[in-house]
């Protein structure tokens, strides 16, 4: 089977987690998601719970682009060099660049279309839908109740904009980072599944 590197971006409520999790189990890959966040943890020396807020407090700027490919290795920064917020950003990143390193897998958020953006075996996959359905799917499987589902929708689809774009200078829903967007309102989990198992099969040859 041809190596393949598929990330997936998704908006909140939209299945991505499941998605990528069923996708990773069918095609028996890695899948990585909070196993991203231990071992940046455990690189920094910082712990999981510091790394997972500190996305959610960036400082307010526009002007921010971290070329963190300036850097030859995170190791060789000094916390005194630059903000640690970027600093984990840098460890995340090279954690992300081991696992690509190690074969095919499935990646999901934290900037990895933008991280691995040279990698020939990239495959990157946007996961949308609409408002009603995300917070319909949040009131399910987060056990929120609606008002909450919607104000955490907008909350946290807000906060991986914001993260995206202070990262990579780019805008995060823009349709030409990605090589497939697809509307789970409309194909419902195994349908996203499916689908991106077709494109696969029709790029890189996988059974």
């Amino acid at each position: 089977m041809e190596k393949f590197l598929l990330t997936i971006s998704r908006e909140y409520g939209s299945g991505g987690r499941i998605v990528g999790k069923k996708l990773a189990q069918d095609l028996e890959i890695p899948f990585y998601d909070d196993e991203i966040r231990t071992l940046t943890a455990q690189k920094s020396g910082l712990s999981e719970e510091f790394i997972a807020k500190s996305a959610e407090n960036l400082p307010n700027t526009f002007l921010h682009n971290l070329n963190y490919s300036a850097y030859s290795s995170y190791d060789s920064i000094s916390f005194y060099d630059i903000p640690v917020t970027d600093k984990l950003f840098l460890a995340q990143a090279e954690v992300i660049k081991e696992l690509a390193e190690k074969g095919s897998c499935v990646i999901v958020g934290r900037c990895a279309d933008f991280v691995l953006r040279d990698n020939p075996a990239l495959i990157k996959v946007m996961l949308r839908g609409d408002p009603k359905d995300r917070i319909s799917y949040a009131v399910e499987h987060y056990e929120l109740s609606p008002e909450k589902a919607a104000e955490k929708l907008k909350k946290i689809d807000k906060s991986r904009n914001n993260y995206y774009k202070y990262y990579t200078n780019r805008r995060w829903a823009n349709l030409d980072n990605f090589d497939l967007v697809i509307n789970t309102s409309f194909t419902g989990i195994d349908g996203a599944v499916s689908i991106i198992k077709t494109m696969l099969r029709e790029k890189k040859d996988i059974k």
